[in-house]
């Protein structure tokens, strides 16, 4: 790049700020636009957080920019999942074999703030606030910005959408360059509310991701810092049992009266908070191709968002960033050929990912509460302390590697099919042993 050239990343969330600094690194001078204003200075937006679990490949990438230490040091350990029945005790499921390991609960917000700070401070970036994407030239690099000041205009020689799942710059390149894009959401919806610190302590186990199975809907809740746990509401947008069928606050207490009754005592605020907070929309989105040119390029949720149901959206996005760093490193710098290589890379991963988000939300809400499940698990961790290194569950691949995606659905089901091979052999064997002692019980008849 020449000292004129410039790179403009629109977004300055998790994944933009991230991309900045690795760029950066490499010298590149960056501008970071945002829409909103600078959220350092003001409150998160009301009911929108969706806490993040944070494991190892959103770790990997941190490590890389030496901010992994200063972020886990307010993260709060998860290592299994709480399960809350509506009666009766609760289950805990460790998510290791050893029930050492964890993924991390983090507030969206702090890490957005670390990363931004991380960002500004960084060589050759510079970030300016207010600034809405209205128009974007694919072909140049020109782009037109709303700001409180009215219409400002800027080019750059490369452009970087990392604007989240209702991306404006996905948007231009829908207009102009003729990307396809398909967006498929759930009959389901999400909405927060907030178990405070009951005496100044947690109210409820910190260590763990907390769980209302309930077959169709959910509930999952998130420590905090401050020792409170922000609780989301995972459930349909119609029917019976719905966020639409549930208005009156008699309405509301008498729901999870019947289906959610220790949230009750714990959350005092909870009718209250249900009513002020909004349904948040909860869906995938497709789209070819993520770039243009090898000018402009999506990233992160701009390009593949995906539901929440396994904690990898912004751990994917990070992993996003890591690749297309890769990548620039060994095109020489040369973004036409950085960019389709970074795409061709991802993609297969990024839709593994979706698939094992979608079917999740199913393993979530429905079988986590299974007495058949549950003995599953424990066969599963069985098999990780008797084969270490050979079998290793899906959950441990994705939330304690950073093998791709698509290569953990490919090594999972291999690994179904020896264990489904060996159970087959073991029968036959067994079938066999019982057919000749049934034989050798008839001759000495």
């Amino acid at each position: 790049m020449t000292d004129h050239d410039e790179v403009a990343v629109v977004g300055a969330g998790l994944a933009g700020c991230l991309l900045a600094c690795f760029l950066a690194r490499r010298g590149h001078r960056v501008t970071l636009y945002e829409r909103r204003p600078d959220p350092r200075g003001g409150q998160a937006e009301r009911g929108r957080s969706i806490n993040l679990a944070l494991s190892e490949r959103g770790l990997d990438a941190l490590r890389r920019i030496g901010l992994d230490k200063q972020v886990m040091a307010d993260a709060l350990p998860m290592r299994g999942r709480a399960i809350h029945p509506v009666s009766g005790p609760l289950d805990f499921q460790p998510y290791s074999s050893d029930g050492e390991r964890a993924i991390n609960s983090i507030s969206r917000g702090a890490l957005n703030n670390a990363l931004l700070d991380a960002a500004e401070s960084a060589a050759g970036v510079r970030v300016v606030f207010d600034h809405r994407l209205t128009g974007l030239d694919p072909r140049t690099g020109d782009m037109t910005f709303q700001t409180p000041a009215g219409e400002v205009s800027a080019r750059a020689a490369v452009v970087l959408g990392a604007d989240g799942a209702g991306s404006a710059v996905r948007g231009q390149l829908l207009a102009h360059a003729g990307l396809r894009e398909s967006l498929d959401f759930l009959d389901y919806g999400y909405k927060e509310v907030t178990i405070p610190p009951r005496d100044g302590q947690f109210a409820l186990d910190p260590g763990a991701l907390h769980i209302w199975p309930r077959g169709t809907s959910m509930i999952i809740a998130l420590p905090n810092p401050d020792r409170s746990f922000t609780c989301t509401l995972f459930w349909p947008t119609g029917g019976t049992g719905s966020f639409a069928s549930l208005s009156s606050p008699t309405a509301i207490e008498r729901h999870f009266r019947a289906h959610y009754p220790d949230l009750l005592d714990l959350a005092p605020g909870l009718v209250e908070d249900y009513q002020r907070n909004p349904v948040g929309l909860l869906g995938t989105v497709h789209c070819s191709p993520w770039q243009s040119g090898g000018r402009v390029a999506l990233i992160g949720d701009a390009a593949h968002a995906i539901v929440p149901f396994y904690g990898q959206g912004a751990n994917c996005a990070f992993e996003d960033v890591v690749e297309l760093d890769r990548c620039l490193e060994e095109t020489g710098g040369s973004w036409t050929a950085a960019l389709p290589r970074y795409e061709e890379r991802r993609r297969d991963n990024t839709e593994a990912i979706a698939r094992m988000a979608l079917a999740n939300f199913v393993e979530m809400r429905d079988k986590v509460a299974s007495p058949v499940f549950r003995l599953g698990k424990k066969v599963e961790h069985a098999l990780e302390r008797a084969l270490p290194g050979r079998y290793v569950s899906r959950y441990e691949l994705v939330s304690f590697s950073t093998v791709p995606y698509a290569e953990v659905q490919r090594r999972v089901r291999r690994q179904h099919q020896v264990l489904g091979g060996a159970v087959a052999g073991v029968g036959a064997l067994l079938a066999g042993a019982i057919g000749t002692a049934v034989m050798r019980g008839r001759r000495r008849r």
